[in-house]
Formats: structure tokens, C-alpha cells, sequence
């Protein structure tokens, strides 16, 4: 039986993955800096101080906040990281809106027939509600994030332009070491149906999925070796390649 306990994941040398309730978050600690790469569900909070206690770190140590895109599942400790500690998160422009009212989000089908049709996403849906799912406060965010602008954290962090899921969507490539985070761009758990392997989060929460089909070329062009999806395990068999090239043959839900 798969254990669903929220946990941290030693993914790579210095990225540290926090799961709860099938949702990623992701901490990088390199070139002495500290990067939180989307903040999760709000109950995700002590695997953060929890990852951050290990690397003999605090909250008020993170140098900066990057989000992939605004969906709520995405957003969820930001009000505290904000209101508590000032560290307001970074954002492409196309989802700054978004992050202020992440339950706003546009989509190709509509929601409520995904559990009928997809029996098997009930428990993650379940855990993602016990998490705090449906009590994520939204924030005001930097539109600081530019698609090929290199952020000078970590050795380098490169934001990728991956529109679909969301207007702003966007992933971000550890330039030094080959490490791709492609928040729900490209995934291994699609919450929505509760199918596992590299793919396109469904219609229910994607705004446009022949864009987000497109944007997979992006992801691509990386060349990356490890894949760290918002949703789901990590993916290196073959690298983003091979993920691409099986998210392209299953197409969208």
C-alpha cells in the first residue's frame, strides 16, 4: 500500500521536496542561497520548517520565493510567508491576477464530473482538503519572473515560458545542474484523475490544453535530466525527453 504521509524527499544534492496531500513543494539550498519553488497547500507549513531546520535554516533565511504558476494548490503558505516574514512571492506577470485569487482559474471542462468519471483521484482530492485546500488566502505577488531571464540565485535559476495550464505558467531550470521544476506543465500524478506517469494535468484545471501540449516542446529543449513535477514523483528515466515524449502520446483528460 503507497504511503500518502506528508514527508521530505532528498530529490538531489541541495533540492529538498515537501509533499502533502499530493501537492510539491520544492527547496533548493545552493551557492548559499535559499529558494522556495511554490508554497504548496497551507498545512504543508511544518514539512517547511521541518526541511529548513535540517539545513540549519529558519523561514526568515529563504532568499525567495518562485511560483510556477497561481492555482491554489500552489500558493498555500504564501499569506503566511507574506504577513509573517515579508517575503512576498515572484510571479510571471500572466498569473500575478491569479495569485491574488487562485480559485479563479479558468479550465477547459468542468470540474464536478472528474470524480464520477475518475473514481481513483476521491483520496488524493481528499488528502489535497484535509491539507487546506479549501482555505488558501490569496496574495499580492512580484511580477518579477521573465521567461529566459536567468534569476541569479542557486547558480542560476532559468523561468521557461510553459502557457496552458496558465496564462503565466512558467518552469524553471537549475542552470548549473540540469534540474528542471515543472510545476503542473508536466506532472506524474494528475490529480483529477488519479493517473500516475509523465502527462498534462486534465481539462478540469487547465485553461487551454492545446497550448499546454505545445509549451511541452519548451520543456524539451531543456534537455534536463530530472524532472520534479508539482504533482506526482520524481521523473529520470530517460529524462524530460522521454516525459515529453509520453505526455504527447496520452494527450489530456
Amino acid at each position: 500500500m503507497a504511503d500518502h504521509r506528508p514527508r521530505i524527499t532528498r530529490v538531489a544534492d541541495g533540492v529538498l521536496q515537501l509533499e502533502r496531500g499530493g501537492v510539491n513543494a520544492y527547496l533548493v539550498a545552493s551557492d548559499g542561497a535559499l529558494v522556495l519553488i511554490d508554497a504548496g497547500l497551507p498545512r504543508t507549513w511544518p514539512l517547511l520548517q521541518e526541511a529548513l531546520a535540517s539545513l540549519g535554516a529558519q523561514v526568515s533565511d529563504i532568499d525567495a520565493v518562485l511560483l510556477t504558476h497561481g492555482h491554489f494548490d500552489h500558493v498555500g503558505m504564501c499569506d503566511r510567508l507574506v504577513d509573517e516574514y515579508h517575503l512576498v512571492p515572484n510571479v510571471h506577470a500572466g498569473d500575478e491576477e491569479l495569485v491574488r485569487h487562485p480559485y479563479r482559474y479558468a479550465h477547459e471542462s468542468a470540474r464536478f464530473p472528474y470524480p464520477i468519471r475518475y473514481p481513483g483521484a476521491l483520496p488524493i482530492l481528499a488528502r489535497m482538503v484535509a491539507a487546506g485546500a479549501l482555505g488558501v488566502k490569496g496574495v499580492r505577488a512580484a511580477p518579477t519572473v521573465v521567461a529566459g531571464s536567468s534569476i541569479p540565485l542557486a547558480g542560476g535559476i532559468l523561468p521557461i515560458a510553459t502557457p496552458g495550464h496558465t496564462d503565466g505558467h512558467c518552469a524553471y531550470l537549475l542552470e548549473r545542474t540540469g534540474i528542471l521544476f515543472t510545476g503542473d506543465a508536466l506532472v506524474t500524478l494528475d490529480p483529477y484523475t488519479g493517473r500516475t506517469g509523465p502527462r498534462v494535468v486534465a481539462r478540469a484545471a487547465t485553461a487551454r490544453s492545446d497550448e499546454a501540449l505545445g509549451s511541452l516542446g519548451a520543456l524539451a529543449e531543456t534537455g534536463a535530466h530530472l524532472v520534479l513535477p508539482g504533482h506526482g514523483s520524481a521523473w529520470s528515466d530517460g529524462g524530460v525527453g522521454t516525459a515529453v515524449t509520453i505526455a504527447h502520446s496520452r494527450g489530456v483528460d
